[in-house]
């Protein structure tokens, strides 16, 4: 199976968790969209998604999927949401679609969360892929100083690099810019995410640490589940 097969294969396995009424957070990226396809195609009565991103709200509504705000929904049933990479703990980084903040606010409003990846996603240990962390545009020069300090203290020695979209500065949905850093290895995730919180200026990190409560993989044989 191609990466693509394996992702549509774990968003296919994770809508069939998806019962009539539920209220199902809806992430962002390639293989959340497999999610948000296979739930559309099951018709299920009286669904509503809550959306982490315009383009998923988009997808979504093209399908015939009826949205909520996360202001004006019901507590979360359920959200299924794809990740850059997937440790010990189900420990995660997340942002590579740009997305973070409100997939973090949807999780975090969730009673359950299911992440689904393809096989390459699960790692001995978080920091290969590049760590995003959002920021607010003004003075975010002196920002990304005060990022530099926490992680040295965290025995990480990287240079955050400002995401572009083209020739352009990647902005947010909400109107922020996104600085990437690749740490290579995080020794303490949650130790390193409760620093970063802390920095003004900072408005969110793709550590999502104690959040999730099932992986999907796709895999060549099938899906596979990892649980705490």
């Amino acid at each position: 199976m191609s990466a693509d097969d394996q992702k549509r294969a774990a968003g296919e396995a994770a809508a069939g968790l998806v019962r009539d009424d539920m209220v199902v957070g809806l992430g962002t990226g390639s293989t959340a969209a497999w999610f948000v396809k296979a739930l559309a195609s099951r018709g299920l009565a009286g669904v509503r998604g809550v959306a982490t991103s315009v383009a998923t709200e988009a997808l979504a509504r093209s399908l015939g999927l009826a949205i909520l705000d996360l202001n004006d929904a019901p507590p979360i049933d359920l959200t299924v949401d794809g990740a850059d990479e997937i440790g010990p703990g189900l420990a995660l980084i997340k942002g590579a679609g740009a997305a973070l903040l409100r997939e973090k606010l949807v999780w975090e409003a969730s009673s359950r969360c299911v992440v689904i990846a393809e096989a390459a996603k699960p790692v001995a240990g978080l920091g290969a892929a590049p760590l995003p962390i959002e920021v607010v545009a003004f003075g975010h020069v002196t920002t990304a100083r005060r990022i530099v300090s926490v992680l040295e203290q965290h025995a990480i020695a990287a240079a955050p690099r400002l995401r572009m979209a083209g020739a352009a500065l990647l902005v947010t949905d909400s109107g922020n810019l996104i600085y990437d850093v690749v740490c290579g290895a995080i020794p303490d995730p949650a130790g390193l995410g409760a620093a970063l919180k802390s920095v003004t200026g900072v408005v969110e990190h793709g550590l999502f640490i104690g959040l999730a409560d099932l992986a999907l993989i796709g895999r060549d044989d099938g899906v596979t589940s990892l649980t705490l």
